[in-house]
């Protein structure tokens, strides 16, 4: 019998392997495959991050973006610390954000939860959940402007015609702001339930079926198997309309242009005015990125949480 060829020992054939260029450690494998996204990659740097570097310049100037800028460092930015109106517009986007963050998310999984059935037309009601999602901030601004309207809308004409009082929606300072939380979660609301709706079809059904047969009813089905498994989708859910309600723009601008007296002026509108109806660039880009560290510090809270919990899994 032949006797088997001798095996290296592992470390022998480890280090006879040759060790990699320092041009394969940094573009790959297959350094071509940078060509293909360099057109891209150019893209990415010159619409976003150099326009970002020189509005952060910017911030550190007191610049009208017409004659030349001079340099006053952080001055913009105490500035903004004593700025009462920057305080308002701040204290108006929590208050937008808190109010349609947890109402976009718990109605969306109320109306997924409704959607997530097998009855007649269900692709037609989905369907009319999400087209007001595919609309256009700016249209969704107009339509409501005319229902909305003081003396010709259809809102208060319907008011009239059940015995309440006319309301000032858009034109009352006490109501403007909750009446454009209101327009946004019906242009909001359709995403989420998309999302829910395809994290709830992709629950294993003999989850599902193994409770019914337990005896579990719907309310310890819900629960116990589909929030628990809804939670990644949710905290998602969460964190990205948090982003877009702290971004609120398009709606404000269609709508109220951050009236009456103030009482829409977000921070994004904020930044707008000072920027390019009172020609004040380096005030409002330093504004504009006090927001930008708020969001950054949202988003690297929420990396930071789910770092944790993976190392406790694992632990």
């Amino acid at each position: 019998m032949a006797a088997a060829a001798p095996v290296a020992p592992p470390a022998r054939r480890a280090a006879a392997a040759p060790a990699p260029s320092w041009r394969r450690r940094v573009f790959g494998e297959h350094p071509s495959a940078w060509l293909f996204i360099l057109p891209s990659t150019l893209l990415i740097l010159g619409f976003n991050f150099l326009p970002m570097a020189w509005a952060f310049l910017l911030s550190l100037q007191r610049s009208d973006l017409v004659t030349p800028a001079e340099w006053i460092g952080l001055d913009n930015y105490r500035a903004l610390l004593r700025d009462p109106t920057f305080g308002d517009a701040v204290q108006h986007t929590l208050v937008y954000t808190a109010l349609f963050v947890p109402l976009s998310v718990i109605g969306g999984l109320a109306i997924a939860l409704m959607l997530n059935r097998r009855i007649r037309f269900i692709g037609v009601y989905r369907t009319l959940v999400f087209v007001p999602f595919i609309m256009s901030a700016a249209a969704q601004g107009v339509l409501f402007s005319f229902i909305l309207d003081p003396q010709y809308g259809l809102a208060n004409a319907a008011l009239d015609g059940v015995g309440i009082a006319r309301q000032g929606f858009l034109q009352d300072p006490g109501q403007a702001l909750y009446v454009l939380v209101g327009i946004g979660l019906w242009g909001g609301l359709g995403f989420c339930v998309i999302v829910f709706l395809a994290a709830l079809q992709d629950i294993p059904r003999e989850l599902l079926e193994a409770a019914s047969i337990d005896g579990a009813r719907r309310w310890a089905t819900l629960r116990k198997i589909v929030l628990p498994s809804l939670r990644p989708v949710t905290i998602f859910l969460l964190v990205w309309q948090t982003f877009q309600a702290l971004q609120l723009f398009d709606l404000v601008y269609a709508t109220s242009r951050g009236g009456p007296l103030g009482a829409t002026t977000v921070v994004v509108y904020y930044v707008y005015e000072q920027a390019f109806q009172f020609f004040h660039a380096g005030y409002g880009s330093a504004a504009a990125y006090v927001l930008a560290l708020a969001i950054f510090a949202l988003g690297g809270t929420q990396l930071a949480v789910r770092a944790l919990r993976r190392r406790r899994a694992v632990a």
